[in-house]
């Protein structure tokens, strides 16, 4: 059986989340290392250049610094942590979403249900961005933190979620409907 257009643009589009969620995984574990050398350029590039000698020989270091990491670097550290797993688990939706599009049967109860867990991901991070945003807000005592990504997450990721969930609204109102005419026949 020949795939449809629709099934060879999923292929694609699994082999993309894929390679995304992988990264987005091994960037996880590099969060605190990014973190605590507060991106300086030598440190990025001595990490990403030779990942397991950087550690060996940055491990003790990394302690030291750690145990130094003030109230910013630990809410940066959680807010990203938090975001990072989120976006893990809404690429995972994604890549079971794409797999049953590429058995050809995507109108199920099933996709329903993993844009439903996107959508919560989404209005997670939503939260979470405003959350970090408003303490920005009182951390500064500036108006700074409204003209940063987090303030720009607060939107798109909330339309990001709404989009979700009329999506599950129609997979699962599809799926009703096929297991009606299924029913019919």
């Amino acid at each position: 059986m020949e795939k449809t257009g629709v099934q060879k643009l999923a292929s694609v589009l699994k082999v993309l989340v894929t390679i995304t969620f992988i990264c987005n995984i091994l960037a996880l574990f590099q969060l605190p290392t990014l973190v605590v050398s507060r991106g300086e350029p030598g440190v990025l590039m001595d990490l990403l250049r030779h990942p397991v000698a950087f550690w060996l020989s940055y491990y003790p270091d990394f302690l030291f610094l750690v145990a130094e990491c003030g109230i910013y670097d630990w809410v940066l550290y959680g807010f990203l942590f938090f975001c990072g797993v989120c976006t893990a688990v809404i690429l995972w939706q994604a890549r079971r979403v794409l797999d049953t599009i590429l058995a050809g049967n995507t109108f199920t109860f099933e996709n329903a249900a993993n844009m439903r867990r996107a959508a919560v991901c989404c209005f997670l991070i939503s939260a979470a961005a405003l959350g970090r945003t408003v303490w920005g807000l009182c951390f500064y005592r500036s108006l700074m933190p409204l003209l940063t990504y987090n303030a720009l997450f607060v939107p798109i990721f909330l339309m990001a979620g709404l989009l979700c969930m009329v999506m599950s609204a129609l997979f699962r109102q599809a799926a009703e409907l096929k297991a009606e005419n299924d029913l019919t026949i």
